[in-house]
């Protein structure tokens, strides 16, 4: 629930009822603002209702939370959370172009594709150390071999970079190596990984799972929040739908959607959202247009000998191209990147 203080209410009133919240074995939030103090109490549903606070001298008013999700819904917290990884920032009217290969190949591969990203505007680099495939005589991966390298490329170019940990047990060791850690659409409910990023002290993207519905995407982020990280950027990288035309459905109606429903900042995957290298563009500007606080683009020096997800990837010169509309794009809708 939230409850909105009055004006006269000070400091000792706040903590009266933030311990009182708490001795119900609810988790209290303190939301102080310009002009009223909110509180927030989260648990079981009969418990709250047993606090009566309405009848409190100092509480203005109590509204129930009526999402499935309390941390994530914008009834907590009205304005948009900026979420920052390494110098780049992400929601607020911030913008950030996040790009890199699919995967870690080799260091002339990857730091030749960090290149080309930087010099298109990309303010984190994404490449994938551990890379769950759905055959298992796919390309797997360097696992830590790869996430070493990665840091290291990362450095040599100057940016901060962004990899996928699929495993619990990996999670501090990507952690240790990478500035964001990334959440793929296969274990978007994988509710055990879900909390060891929520424990990590770092940025996580998450990315929308194939079959998920909006709401499983804001609940699964619920996890990570619950778990004490509310650094959370949400990925619409495309559904499974009937339409065989494209790799996926890229549901950018989903972008203004999550938007509306929370706080947290959106990016788009036009990359897997699509699956061919000719949509990429067009729908990475879409995304800009519905309102995404960022992209996520693959691009590959050699997209044909890639090892994964070639057909998907920019080669350099068209990602700069793209860099280049972006810049001429953004300042309409109000941002830059």
């Amino acid at each position: 629930m939230i409850i909105v203080m009055k004006p006269e209410a000070d400091q000792a009133e706040v903590d009266r009822l933030l311990a009182q919240i708490e001795a119900k074995g609810l988790k209290p939030l303190h939301m102080p603002g310009s002009e009223r103090v909110v509180l927030g109490a989260l648990g079981d549903e009969r418990v709250l209702a047993e606090l009566s606070l309405e009848a409190d001298p100092y509480v203005e008013s109590v509204k129930p939370i009526l999402s499935p999700y309390k941390l994530v819904a914008r009834d907590l917290h009205p304005h948009d959370t900026i979420v920052k990884i390494g110098d780049a920032s992400f929601g607020g009217g911030r913008f950030g172009l996040i790009a890199g290969p699919c995967a870690v190949e080799s260091e002339s591969q990857l730091l030749a594709s960090a290149k080309a990203a930087k010099a298109a505007g990309a303010r984190v680099l994404r490449a994938g150390a551990y890379k769950p495939r759905t055959s298992p005589y796919s390309f797997q991966g360097h696992g830590p071999e790869g996430l070493t390298l990665l840091a290291e490329v990362g450095r040599e170019v100057g940016l901060p970079v962004v990899t996928e940990v699929i495993e619990t047990a990996d999670v501090e060791l990507v952690a240790t190596h990478a500035d964001a850690l990334q959440v793929g659409a296969r274990n978007m409910q994988n509710f055990a990984l879900l909390k060891a990023v929520g424990s990590v002290a770092k940025p996580v993207v998450l990315k929308r799972g194939m079959s998920a519905k909006v709401e499983d995407l804001l609940l699964a982020a619920e996890y990570i929040l619950a778990a004490g990280n509310d650094q959370v950027i949400l990925c619409e990288r495309g559904i499974r739908t009937f339409e065989t035309a494209t790799r996926n459905t890229l549901d950018l109606a989903a972008v203004p959607i999550l938007k509306k429903k929370s706080h947290l900042p959106v990016v788009v995957d036009p990359s897997h959202g699509t699956g061919i290298r000719d949509l990429v563009t067009p729908m990475a500007l879409a995304g800009a247009a519905a309102g995404a606080d960022g992209l996520m683009i693959e691009v590959h020096v050699d997209p044909a000998t890639a090892l994964s997800d070639g057909p998907q990837s920019l080669y350099p010169e068209q990602l700069l191209a793209l860099g280049k509309q972006l810049e001429a794009m953004l300042p309409v809708l109000g941002r830059s990147l």
